[in-house]
């Protein structure tokens, strides 16, 4: 056949399976399994596999939104009330706190003589673990997997191949069994060091753990249960306690962590049998737990998901909140069995514009926004920030939060040249040299530019919603700002011209050798953004040449342990809703050089004042009294300086019309189990959005056709002249 002859033909095939396919059920574009349409399934995604699983090890927020839907710490936040309230998880009540002194017997909570804090907690019966072949007996009792060697574990490459798995009821023995995988050095939990200073004992189990780990063969499982750890008692079943050195208030927060979410000791044998490290089988990938969700598929590279575990608990959802919760239809659901959602599938995406299309299809149910879309999602006028038309068209929703966080721009008070060393004279013009930067560092500026407006100026570490926070005129840095006509207003450049003048430094110059002052800006990364062009020319207003030094992150925090650099950006989100939380970003001995490295205080800031300030403060109830003290300590930053701005960002996260129950929480990740979907809308909604746009190829078609058939005719009128039998007419 010619090469017109092929066109038609190819142009009628193409038409063909396009009408045909245009009548089959499903988008065209539909991103996935066509099995999985119409069913109670949350589509999200993810741009970077979680390093850590291990509740004892994990402390990073990409991870905890994976494990915190599979394990159950003994308290958990209520979902709906703010400001952030505790309640029971797994527990029948909320622990009971008893003070002794060093002779055991009871004192009041402000008695001199408190020497201990007893936590006694009573589980509720009838919790389960997930499936998981740790758990699986034979009829016997004993565990179906129990490998000798290597060779036992070479069928077996994933979880998955383990054909036979168990349950079992959650009991006291597994809280206190990840109590002491708390203190177990081996294991580097992150907040071993500061849960030492508080439970009793901690330190002194882990020496006794390094020692019965060192006694012990290669690859031998050490059964925690053997080790006596003074701080943790199993009562009995229900029933375990934790006893504290001290007072130590913030404590109840930490027990909403995963980090005391309970392991059973079979697991921690399962998976220290011979050859499952090799494989990559570990607790550290593959979890088990007793909450709404279990991991079935861990792909880093294509997609994480999550089902629900049929083991679980009878957990309802709530039926209080704020007042605007029952408007906003949060309570709508009141009293109804969770979790509502029977899958999860987070889909690995690194790229922001096609998670967007995606989104926009409705193939993804929820998304954050990229500040590429920003302008199409959110709409900026005079009554504030909203959805765009476009968004509400749809059925959009828009949830706004403030994060419970603190971003800063900070400076190295040890540095010789901004810091706050040498005598009281010198130190005086750096601590104006710092207010000088602070008033031109606009923050306010740079979280329009660069955030989209998605931030606001912090005049404290403390976020909104936390105790201690102060709004308006009387939180205000009068270092910085001025009130005017009922509002904040930034210090105008002269003043901070008039600061480098008594600083020594006019026109960013040093007044006694004409130098011009040069400083550096240690980063994360090369240079060359926006950013960075930014900050140069804030700094230029008071004639400051800034020298930005971009490096890898290993290298940045060398610098900042060894304190070499000079000025710096960084940030911290709250582990716990509490002042303390924050205000110990500047308290001295965190600093980052004592410290070597371990500390949060990057800015190495050191005041007596302060220091003393935060000690007594630090385990106070919230009170008028507590109040009182952190107005101070928040005027001693004010006056001194160590951060030159700081700001706390807002979450924004877009939710399609069939999804419920969304509100962002800003402390808790555990909260898939209250969210709701509805799969029949979102086919529907899916199928209007993506009904094929036929045309085009129609055209494309009749194009093909009237461009090819007349030569087609021809080819085949030259055919036939061809072939014309000899004798014929002429």
């Amino acid at each position: 056949m010619n090469t017109q002859g092929s066109l038609v033909v190819a142009a009628l095939a193409v038409a063909f399976t396009f009408l045909t396919s245009g009548c089959s059920e499903g988008a065209w574009n539909n991103p996935h399994p066509a099995d999985e349409a119409g069913k109670n399934i949350l589509y999200s995604n993810f741009s970077g596999p979680p390093k850590h699983l291990d509740p004892v090890i994990s402390y990073s927020s990409d991870e905890g939104r994976f494990i915190d839907q599979i394990y159950d710490p003994p308290l958990q936040y209520h979902y709906l009330k703010r400001p952030f309230e505790l309640e029971p998880n797994t527990l029948s009540s909320m622990p009971k706190i008893v003070y002794l002194d060093t002779e055991g017997n009871e004192v009041a909570s402000d008695s001199p003589d408190l020497a201990y804090s007893d936590y006694l907690f009573e589980l509720t019966p009838g919790i389960y673990y997930q499936p998981h072949p740790a758990l699986a007996l034979d009829t016997s009792g004993a565990p179906v997997y129990a490998f000798e060697s290597s060779d036992d574990a070479e069928p077996y490459s994933s979880l998955n191949d383990f054909s036979e798995t168990g349950t079992r009821e959650l009991v006291a023995g597994d809280y206190a069994y990840q109590l002491k995988r708390l203190a177990d050095p081996t294991l580097l939990s992150p907040i071993r060091g500061l849960m030492s200073e508080y439970i009793l004992g901690m330190n002194e189990f882990a020496e006794v753990v390094k020692a019965e780990r060192e006694a012990q063969q290669e690859g031998e499982w050490l059964d925690l249960r053997t080790l006596d750890f003074s701080g943790v008692e199993v009562i009995d079943r229900y029933r375990f306690r934790i006893r504290l050195k001290g007072k130590y208030p913030q404590f109840s927060y930490w027990l909403a962590f995963h980090f005391f979410a309970p392991i059973p000791f079979e697991a921690d044998r399962f998976y220290s049998m011979p050859g499952m490290a090799d494989k990559n089988i570990t607790l550290d990938w593959y979890p088990i737990g007793t909450g709404p969700y279990m991991m079935t598929q861990n792909d880093p590279n294509e997609a994480i998901i999550l089902e629900k575990n049929p083991n679980y608990r009878d957990d309802f959802y709530p039926a209080e909140g704020e007042i605007s919760d029952r408007t906003a239809g949060l309570l709508d659901d009141a009293g109804q069995k969770i979790p509502f959602i029977d899958k999860v599938v987070y889909r690995l995406e690194k790229e922001s514009i096609p998670l967007w299309s995606k989104f926009l299809q409705g193939y993804y149910d929820r998304s954050g926004i990229a500040s590429d879309s920003f302008d199409q999602a959110i709409s900026v006028g005079s009554e504030g920030i909203g959805l765009s038309d476009e968004m509400r068209e749809r059925g959009i929703s828009l949830d706004v939060a403030v994060t419970p966080g603190t971003y800063y721009f900070g400076f190295n008070m040890l540095d010789d040249v901004i810091g706050d060393t040498g005598t009281a004279e010198e130190r005086e013009k750096k601590r104006l040299l710092r207010q000088a930067i602070a008033i031109i560092y606009d923050q306010e500026e740079y979280i329009s530019i660069f955030y989209n407006g998605r931030g606001e100026t912090a005049m404290s570490p403390i976020p909104p919603g936390i105790f201690g926070y102060q709004e308006g005129q009387e939180g205000m840095n009068e270092s910085v700002f001025d009130w005017s006509d009922g509002a904040v207003v930034r210090k105008n450049t002269d003043v901070a011209r008039e600061l480098m003048v008594k600083a020594g430094y006019p026109d960013g110059r040093n007044a006694e050798t004409g130098e011009p002052l040069v400083l550096n800006l240690d980063t994360v990364g090369s240079g060359g953004s926006a950013a960075q062009s930014w900050l140069i020319k804030q700094f230029k207003k008071i004639g400051i040449q800034l020298n930005i030094r971009g490096t890898d992150y290993n290298r940045f925090k060398d610098k900042m342990k060894a304190g070499n650099a000079q000025m710096f950006q960084w940030g911290w989100l709250a582990d716990y809703p509490d002042a303390e939380n924050f205000l110990f970003l500047l308290y001295g001995p965190n600093g980052q050089v004592v410290t070597q490295g371990a500390g949060v205080n990057s800015s190495n800031f050191d005041h007596d004042r302060y220091n003393a300030l935060f000690e007594e403060m630090k385990l106070m109830e919230n009170s008028p009294e507590r109040m009182e003290i952190i107005r101070e300590m928040i005027d001693i930053l004010h006056h001194e300086m160590p951060w030159a701005s700081s700001f706390h960002p807002h979450s924004y996260v877009l939710n399609n019309a069939w999804v419920y129950n969304s509100k962002p929480h800003g402390i808790s990740k555990s909260v898939l189990k209250y969210l709701r979907i509805d799969p029949e809308q979102r086919a529907r909604m899916q199928a209007e959005w993506n009904s094929p746009v036929l045309w085009p190829l129609f055209m494309v078609v009749i194009i093909i056709l009237v461009t090819a058939l007349p030569g087609y005719l021809a080819y085949r009128r030259r055919l036939n002249h061809r072939i014309r039998p000899a004798g014929g007419d002429k």
